[in-house]
């Protein structure tokens, strides 16, 4: 029953002046419990259950179900805007969506929590996601083998979630619009994307970029299945 730093992902009414609260916290990783709120309208702990608000919890295991007995902040809450606004609830809905429950990712969290600060700064948002997606695919067990684009001599390539990048066997992809194939890649573009993965001080041009997030969308939404991302929308909402 130790203290522990933790972010509300989601938060949920569930019975007798409680919530159901969704966590990701640096010790336990994601975990789901209860929080007694009482019943007036100006609850203190209602007013801490909100998302990029930084906590200090404690946390009960009872069994079938948790129960957090102490929450506090542990700083002031970030304030995100629009589109940076958008990007953190991107990243709470991914950490409900993929990861188990009850599984430590220290690193993800501070991560996270990290990203989370530089959205509230207004740093430039791609790369950040970017950043994240990739911490969170390693922490899942998964992550890209770029030794093909290299060792091959290719025009474009494929990703395929079983077999990784593949060389495109079809010539007359050299005339095409490279932008319409969604899971075709260009070589150039995707050794730009392995440079900076490997350090990421050495800039992508616009186009590799654009390479990088349909790379990262195509497995994400490989992950996630046939059901979209909320988020998402919101984003769609406002272009």
């Amino acid at each position: 029953m130790a203290d522990q730093q933790a972010f509300v992902l989601h938060s949920r009414p569930y019975r007798d002046n409680q919530h159901l609260v969704d966590l990701l916290t640096v010790n336990q990783g994601k975990l789901s419990a209860l929080v007694y709120i009482g019943q007036s309208k100006r609850s203190i702990k209602k007013a801490l259950i909100q998302p990029f608000l930084p906590l200090n919890i404690t946390v009960k295991d009872l069994g079938a179900i948790k129960k957090i007995t102490s929450i506090e902040t542990a700083s002031k809450s970030y304030q995100l805007q629009k589109n940076y606004l958008y990007s953190a609830f991107y990243l709470n809905e991914l950490l409900i969506r993929l990861l188990s429950q009850d599984i430590p990712c220290e690193s993800l969290y501070h991560q996270y929590h990290q990203t989370i600060q530089l959205l509230a700064e207004q740093q430039k948002i791609a790369p950040l996601l970017r950043r994240f997606e990739l911490s969170l695919l390693a922490e899942l067990g998964m992550s890209f083998d770029f030794e093909p684009i290299f060792e091959y001599d290719a025009y474009c390539f494929s990703y395929m979630p079983e077999q990784g990048f593949v060389v495109c066997e079809n010539q007359y992809l050299k005339a095409l619009n490279q932008t319409q194939l969604t899971n075709t890649f260009l070589t150039q573009h995707l050794k730009e994307v392995a440079q900076h993965i490997e350090n990421s001080k050495v800039a992508l041009s616009d186009a590799a970029a654009k390479t990088y997030k349909q790379l990262m969308r195509q497995v994400i939404n490989q992950l996630l299945g046939n059901k979209p991302l909320n988020s998402r929308k919101l984003f769609s909402s406002v272009r």
